[in-house]
């Protein structure tokens, strides 16, 4: 019996970290990743850029038969997801909703932090969501761009990256916020640092994680779990070379990745051009 697969994407390699999760919590499903290396990033398009991106990767994934599409990408999540549901046969999950959704169930004073690329914040996405939620909780957002580059170098905890943290989280920790969201796929490789400068008393909110529990919720609920002794394999594309996606994505998995494929942008123009 074939086994469809779970579909991926992201404009880099941010989005390894929710794959991480997903094969933690479901080992037995297969998925296949497309990283958008020529493209990246995202946060500077247009809104209108960023959906047409990920339609024409959408397209490229539903035709390699993926029962249900995962926008591991923030920027995408917050400006593509209600025309990609709109327009794709499979459900499609978002990483900001469950963030949001945890973050409003654990914080117990109602003052919630949310760290993430400057065109996430910019974007309102996280607070809105958890507003939607309960619009009592008071939501403060703080853009930490250094955090993406830093998470890429590998510099995950060293005295730059503890410096940084403590410059970019003051204003959090002075508002006292009980929990915070971290709202963009490469935070969680600096979580041990942001926990030190936070503190004890704050709940950190790992959206990749969460994104995965709700991916297992979707697949039980729609009875579409592969059987747990079955072992899931992983397929890679990306738009460019792949070399710089390997040596960063090995970080990011925290194991080696597989063979990852090369696919032009045509590929996926083409393929929504045909639909």
């Amino acid at each position: 019996m074939s086994w469809q697969a779970i579909g991926i994407f992201d404009s880099g390699v941010g989005g390894l970290t929710v794959l991480r999760e997903l094969t933690k919590a479901l080992p037995q499903e297969d998925t296949i990743y497309f990283g958008d290396t020529a493209r990246v990033p995202y946060g500077t398009k247009s809104p209108d850029t960023v959906i047409r991106y990920s339609q024409e990767i959408a397209s490229f994934l539903i035709k390699r038969d993926i029962k249900l599409l995962v926008v591991a990408c923030n920027t995408a999540s917050a400006v593509a997801l209600p025309t990609l549901r709109r327009s794709l046969p499979v459900p499609v999950v978002g990483v900001i909703e469950p963030g949001a959704k945890r973050a409003a169930e654990v914080t117990r004073s109602g003052v919630v932090g949310v760290i993430g690329t400057s065109g996430t914040i910019r974007s309102s996405a996280y607070s809105r969501a958890i507003k939607r939620l309960n619009p009592d909780i008071s939501v403060l957002a703080k853009p930490c761009p250094l955090f993406v580059p830093l998470a890429e170098e590998g510099w995950i905890d060293n005295d730059v990256t503890r410096i940084t943290a403590r410059l970019y989280l003051e204003e959090l920790r002075e508002a006292q916020v009980d929990t915070l969201v971290l709202g963009c796929t490469h935070y969680p490789l600096l979580k041990k640092v942001i926990a030190e400068v936070m503190g004890p008393d704050v709940t950190l909110v790992d959206s990749a994680e969460e994104t995965a529990r709700t991916v297992a919720t979707i697949l039980q609920e729609k009875s579409m779990l592969r059987p747990p002794a079955e072992l899931g394999n992983h397929h890679y594309y990306v738009t460019d070379v792949p070399a710089g996606f390997i040596r960063v994505g090995n970080r990011f998995l925290g194991g080696k990745l597989g063979d990852v494929y090369q696919v032009s942008l045509d590929d996926c123009r083409l393929s929504t051009e045909k639909d």
